[in-house]
């Protein structure tokens, strides 16, 4: 949960964190196959490295994210919003609550609704495990899925860094005792 910007937290982060365990030549088909530009400067880490290490002016995004979440660049309207509104940073949400979010927006289009966040809370909450943040479907809300992703696995080894303008929303770091009060 780096981007360059938070460095009084980034050693302490770093110690709990796993370092990056994938291949550059995946990293290297993910920066083709979804048209990287070189602007974007997206950039492998380095061995050793976490999540939290992302250099000055970066910040981290998860292969998951486009792989299975079907997160795209650009980021879309929708994912901006609920980037504005639950006020954290992208880097601090995880793999499925990318998915959650996404999935939302897919439901939305058959029926040519416009998502909103007031209808995204009505079927999910915010919640957060271990500094990163997701959804979990309100108990209340009827089910959307019928066969629900269980997890993603190493999620976090799985990362790399790209330059922070290329997500245009304000983003911050936040505590889950900041959000979730």
């Amino acid at each position: 949960m780096s981007t360059g910007e938070n460095p009084e937290n980034l050693e302490e982060m770093s110690s709990t964190l796993p370092s990056i365990k994938w291949s550059k030549e995946i990293f290297n088909d993910l920066v083709k196959s979804f048209k990287f530009p070189a602007s974007w400067g997206a950039i492998y880490p380095q061995e050793g490295q976490t999540v939290a290490q992302a250099p000055v002016g970066y910040i981290t995004l998860f292969w998951d994210f486009f792989a299975e979440g079907n997160f795209r660049l650009p980021a879309m309207k929708f994912v901006l919003e609920v980037m504005s509104y639950y006020k954290f940073h992208i880097s601090q949400l995880n793999p499925m609550g990318m998915f959650r979010i996404r999935f939302f927006e897919f439901l939305c289009q058959p029926m040519h609704i416009e998502p909103s966040i007031d209808r995204f809370r009505v079927f999910y909450q915010l919640h957060c495990s271990q500094g990163f943040y997701s959804f979990a479907q309100r108990p209340t809300a009827k089910k959307s899925q019928l066969m629900p992703m269980k997890s993603f696995h190493e999620w976090k080894t799985k990362f790399f860094y790209i330059k922070r303008g290329v997500i245009p929303v304000k983003m911050s770091f936040q505590g889950a005792e900041d959000i979730l009060t």
